[in-house]
């Protein structure tokens, strides 16, 4: 059974996730050069100001009334109008090659880990590692686990790892996802040095 999601700390924001599988995939989309939980907060403040969360509403919205509506304070993110672009990417492509359903990503055809993986890595915006890491959160907090999934998620996918948003489950967890992220650019810098 899938736990109650915890990823902002707002009780609102975290139930949006919760419900609705495409707030998580934007939530994720949204997580780069911002705080985890500003990132997955994201999909929350764009329902609040949309009025909707539906694929099809974000894609087809005016390009420019879109992108002042992510940067209406507080900001959707920390680069409201690139990451405006990326969000209607991501809607477009789910609603143009998935009728709208985010969840077909991994329950068309019963796929592998490794083709959920592929199929991740194909949305406008999921380089490697963010897919990756969408795959543990899926795996970890959602019960979606398609055989390999682990294997196809990397070290991201290892139980009881703290290296990802995928491992956050409550405040305490997502203070060690954030030690282990400074360690690992203290190590980073240090082998370079």
């Amino acid at each position: 059974m899938a736990t109650t999601l915890w990823m902002t700390g707002d009780e609102a924001a975290d139930r949006l996730l919760d419900d609705d599988p495409f707030a998580l995939l934007l939530g994720m989309l949204l997580d780069q050069q911002v705080a985890m939980e500003t990132a997955f907060a994201g999909p929350y403040k764009i329902a609040q100001r949309l009025g909707t969360l539906s694929p099809a509403a974000i894609a087809d919205a005016d390009p420019e009334a879109f992108a002042a509506l992510c940067a209406t304070p507080p900001a959707v993110h920390r680069y409201p109008g690139s990451m405006a672009g990326r969000v209607q990417a991501v809607a477009r492509a789910v609603v143009d090659d998935l009728d709208g359903d985010v969840t077909r990503l991994w329950t068309d055809g019963d796929p592998d880990g490794r083709e959920v993986l592929r199929r991740l890595k194909a949305l406008p915006g999921f380089g490697d590692q963010k897919a990756r890491i969408f795959l543990a959160l899926l795996g970890k907090q959602r019960d979606v686990t398609p055989p390999g999934w682990r294997e196809a998620a990397g070290p991201y996918g290892e139980d009881g790892a703290r290296r990802s948003i995928a491992d956050v489950v409550d405040e305490r967890s997502l203070g060690e996802v954030r030690e282990t992220k400074r360690a690992a650019k203290a190590a980073a810098r240090q082998s370079a040095g």
